[in-house]
């Protein structure tokens, strides 16, 4: 069933139940996009060893990478006015093929655009396969976009582990491997993509004025969530690399915060459907901001558990936060999300490069207590997002 005739049916036929299939294959594509546009975290320290970088210019390569993101927003402009699904594919395809050129970057300027490549199709894929997603979930959207969520964040939490042990075992010119599996599974689940009609020219102008409160709110909110995300993941692999421990063993930090995360990524998007998104979203940040705090101060498997239970509380926000964007945009689906993902993640790559500074200028420790501080401000951010909608009403 394609997603127009799923938008055209009254809202008692659809809310049944989410076509399970389609969103499964959805989040399988999911995990290979965000699986080979965010390994790199995991191979950042022999990256910055084979190009003979300073450890200061990691936030500076990570922002590279992550920057292109902020295009999600035109991108979804674009994809809700050509419809279809062709944008999923081609996020999928030059995430993977452009991630398989890492490893053969002799510069820090041959790598750059490399990532920037890498970065705009993030941007392709996300805005329409959100979308998509949130047709395929039916009446049952925060639950729907979250299952399709954890797609990316299994992709997100392994791959970082994958590409270390690729790297241990055979050096960074062997990444290459890692995007066979995108070039497989795209032709096999091309029929199975959902495909969204076409915004109508006639349909009703984005309406600013009434959404730029509401708006800058999220976007404040989702920027400073970011950050924390982003520095975490650039920086605790170098943190550990730095204190003895093995490649494998660094990046499996990442994989201990986006993998247990998903139990945040589901479990947010079920309480907010049952509890409502505004209360769900401040505990969350608070508890994040919270956590985030021990972190320095524990060791041994008390660190691992604080960490687990970091990637649970910041990932229960992902899937509310889009949902809201959504419900911001309701003449833009795409763009809503375009903005609360593609935007909020731009922005905090960009103030990912200051907090290079503060690992130069200051030390690798100090970049934990500013985002703590950014976690902070996050926590005010939350109090400022619109309320809850009824599921009933979406």
């Amino acid at each position: 069933m394609g997603a127009s005739e799923i938008a055209g049916r009254p809202a008692q036929a659809v809310a049944e139940h989410p076509h399970y299939a389609r969103l499964g294959g959805l989040s399988w594509l999911h995990f290979l996009n965000d699986g080979a546009a965010n390994y790199l975290p995991g191979v950042l320290p022999a990256v910055l060893i084979n190009l003979h970088l300073h450890v200061g210019l990691a936030g500076t390569i990570m922002a590279a990478l992550l920057i292109g993101q902020a295009l999600q927003a035109f991108t979804g402009w674009v994809a809700d006015r050509v419809g279809g699904r062709v944008f999923i594919v081609m996020g999928v395809l030059g995430s993977n093929l452009a991630g398989a050129l890492i490893g053969f970057a002799p510069s820090l300027w041959a790598l750059i655009p490399v990532l920037i490549v890498i970065g705009i199709s993030n941007a392709l894929f996300h805005p329409q396969a959100l979308a998509g997603a949130r047709a395929l979930s039916r009446g049952r959207q925060g639950f729907g976009l979250a299952l399709f969520l954890v797609g990316g964040e299994v992709g997100r939490g392994l791959w970082p582990l994958f590409a270390s042990l690729v790297v241990a075992g055979w050096r960074l010119h062997y990444l290459w491997l890692l995007a066979i599996p995108a070039l497989f599974s795209v032709p096999l689940l091309w029929a199975a993509l959902p495909v969204q009609p076409p915004r109508h020219p006639d349909a009703r102008p984005i309406a600013w004025g009434r959404h730029i409160g509401p708006l800058s709110a999220l976007v404040g909110f989702s920027s400073l969530r970011a950050l924390m995300i982003f520095g975490l993941v650039t920086y605790l692999p170098i943190i550990w690399h730095d204190r003895g421990h093995s490649l494998v063993e660094s990046s499996a930090l990442i994989s201990v915060l986006l993998v247990v995360g998903i139990i945040g990524n589901v479990g947010g998007g079920q309480i907010s459907d049952r509890f409502g998104r505004k209360r769900v979203v401040f505990t969350a940040i608070l508890a994040s901001t919270l956590l985030l705090a021990l972190l320095p101060f524990v060791n041994g498997i008390e660190q691992w558990v604080v960490l687990g239970l970091l990637g649970i509380a910041l990932f229960a926000t992902l899937p509310i936060s889009i949902v809201i964007g959504q419900d911001i945009f309701p003449e833009n689906r795409s763009m809503g999300s375009g903005i609360a993902l593609g935007v909020s993640n731009g922005l905090g790559a960009v103030a990912l490069i200051l907090l290079g500074v503060v690992a130069t200028h200051l030390g690798l420790i100090d970049v934990l207590w500013v985002l703590v501080g950014v976690g902070a401000a996050a926590t005010l951010f939350s109090l400022a997002l619109p309320g809850a909608v009824s599921p009933a009403h979406h």
